[in-house]
């Protein structure tokens, strides 16, 4: 005969602690929304798979100039991904931008609007 009762409450007992540490180690997710707009690059989640370059250049010329627009997509069947760069004139362009289309219902989907990511930044950390 195993006496099994002292091990899984044990177990038991334990288990709520271990979650608990897991949720206070895991980071904050972050949401794409939340990248500060300070360059005129903006990234467009969220975007329908027809939106196309020529969509997106007319809806971002609402609020300004656009330099260009990218939609990202797969090299093997040029599929879009789901998401897309805008290149604004100006910091001030692409923030306006953010505040009038985040969020904004575009061909059946809420779009995400924010600034890019830049890649240039984590670069110059060395």
């Amino acid at each position: 005969m195993r006496d099994d009762s002292t091990r899984s409450n044990g177990s038991r007992a334990e288990q709520p602690q271990r979650q608990e540490r897991q949720e206070r180690e895991r980071p904050p997710q972050r949401k794409p929304e939340s990248v500060e707009v300070t360059t005129p690059r903006l990234y467009v989640g969220n975007l329908s798979f027809e939106a196309t370059e020529s969509d997106l250049f007319e809806l971002f010329n609402g609020v300004g100039q656009v330099q260009n627009a990218e939609v990202v997509t797969y090299k093997h069947n040029q599929r879009s991904k789901g998401f897309a760069f805008v290149q604004m004139q100006t910091v001030e362009e692409a923030q306006r931008a953010v505040t009038e289309l985040h969020d904004k219902d575009f061909l059946g989907r809420k779009l995400v609007v924010s600034g890019a990511k830049s890649t240039e930044h984590s670069n110059s950390l060395e």
